[in-house]
């Protein structure tokens, strides 16, 4: 168990263990979330956004028919340039 005081403007000092287990750094953000049961959870805003974004593209790559990372480079290549570009 960790604990933190909180200063007279609010300010909590985040334990080292928390940082380490949440990958927080200095001037990342914290995302705070309430749930129903009134419990809060805080996570890094960094790994909330990431993990969003992946759960918005899951199946994407499959419903594209992309299987590597040189596929992926193949479709950036596409919309950079607006052809096929030729692999060197």
């Amino acid at each position: 168990m960790n604990l933190a005081k909180v200063s007279s403007a609010r300010q909590i000092t985040i334990p080292i263990e928390i940082c380490r287990f949440l990958n927080i750094k200095p001037g990342d953000k914290i995302f705070f979330t309430e749930r129903k049961n009134g419990e809060v959870v805080m996570r890094n805003a960094s790994d909330t956004a990431i993990l969003e974004a992946q759960n918005a593209f899951k199946g994407v790559a499959d419903e594209l028919g992309l299987k590597s990372d040189e596929d992926i480079m193949e479709m950036v290549r596409e919309i950079r340039y607006g052809k096929k570009a030729g692999k060197k």
